[in-house]
Formats: structure tokens, sequence, C-alpha cells
């Protein structure tokens, strides 16, 4: 019975964080369409989406696995434009590869994903 109830739960947790997932991916293209929105503005909504996306996909678990997920990720993801694989490179010069794998390392973007991440965890434990 128990089980029954809170997979009936999940469906919904699921459906809110697939939402903010799309609003948040729109914002975030948005934000690089408006020049007067500074740049870490899309940086840290694209670790907002990390986040939100790693919720959809892991509800069932911590909140605090969701956000060391998103910043495992998000890091990973910068440090590996250190990283200058032609396969990358050809990938990066897509739209899809520069929006997912980005351009450049910048040690700003660290900040902008923690500040993201951290702010989005705490709204989703105030909101839960």
């Amino acid at each position: 019975m128990v089980l029954a109830i809170s997979r009936g739960l999940m469906k919904p947790k699921k459906t809110y964080y697939f939402i903010a997932v799309i609003v948040t991916v729109i914002l975030g293209l948005w934000s690089r369409q408006l020049s007067f929105v500074p740049l870490w503005t899309g940086d840290l909504l694209y670790a907002v989406m990390c986040y939100l996306g790693f919720r959809f996909l892991f509800t069932g678990r911590s909140l605090t696995f969701s956000m060391t997920a998103a910043l495992l990720f998000c890091f990973g993801i910068e440090f590996l434009q250190l990283w200058q694989h032609p396969v990358l490179l050809s990938l990066r010069h897509t739209l899809p590869g520069r929006l997912i794998l980005g351009q450049g390392f910048l040690w700003t973007d660290l900040l902008a994903y923690t500040v993201g991440i951290v702010l989005i965890y705490w709204l989703d434990r105030l909101i839960s």
C-alpha cells in the first residue's frame, strides 16, 4: 500500500521537475539573446537545469545526491573544455555541442555553477 502511494506521488514530482527543466532551458537560451543580461546568467541557469535534470531522473534519491551529481557534472564539463581533442572540437562547432560542452574554460563559470546549484538546492529544500 505504501509503495503504491509513494509511486503515485513520484509521477507529479517528475512532471514538475520536467517542466522546470524546460522552463530553465528556455530562460537560459533567452538570456543569451538579451544584451543587458550578464553572460554568467546562462551558466547559472545551465547549472540549475542540470540539478533539475538529476532530480527528474533520480526523484527517489536525496536532494544532496542531485546537488552533488550536478556539481560534478558541471565541473566535469567545464574541465573537459581544457581538453582540445579533435572530436570534441568538432562537436563544439555545432549548436548542441556548444550549448552542452561549452566553448572555453573559465574559472568564473565554476562559480556560476556553484551559485546556481546551491540556490536551486535551497529552493528545492524550501519547497519540499
